[in-house]
């Protein structure tokens, strides 16, 4: 089979689909470790991934529409969710997700004009006892203020400085 994909994420796949006893369960791991490579689920990744698990492409979009942390655009680097239900709601989620709107100019579901930084607000992230909480690609940040809030963004963006520095 062709793939889009890196020879070790392809290896990994044909794997994943084994440990199953049937290839659909393999489906949302192999989305995430897709868009962890490719950075986003595009047509042509959707297709393949439809063809490694045997099932429609319809299917597949079903499935990510279903999850928050799957998506069919770009992001940013780093890919900021802000929780906004009920107990983050009643701690500042609003406050924290509206405060990331202003401090990187760009509207839920927005990437900034350097793609470093992409803004979407979540339903849940678990984190109802540190609310109001925010997951940074993989990292949870918890009791966010505006002002520990800018702290992480900024935590982000020195990184990604020192990245590009190198």
């Amino acid at each position: 089979m062709t793939t889009l994909f890196s020879p070790a994420l392809a290896a990994r796949f044909d794997k994943l689909v084994t440990l199953y006893p049937i290839k659909r369960s393999a489906l949302v791991p192999m989305l995430l470790y897709a868009q962890d490579e490719v950075g986003y689920l595009s047509d042509p990744v959707i297709a393949e991934i439809a063809e490694r698990v045997g099932v429609t492409e319809l299917e597949v979009r079903n499935v990510i529409s279903y999850y928050s942390l799957l998506r069919t655009k770009p992001a940013g680097k780093y890919h900021v969710q802000v929780c906004t239900n009920i107990s983050c709601m009643l701690r500042g989620g609003n406050e924290i997700l509206d405060h990331c709107k202003k401090k990187l100019g760009i509207p839920n579901k927005g990437t900034t004009a350097d793609g470093l930084f992409s803004l979407e607000e979540v339903e849940c992230i678990g984190a109802c006892s540190w609310a109001p909480a925010a997951q940074v690609n993989y990292d949870f940040h918890e009791n966010l203020t505006p002002e520990s809030i800018d702290k992480v963004l900024g935590e982000y963006r020195a990184k990604a400085e020192k990245g590009a520095a190198k």
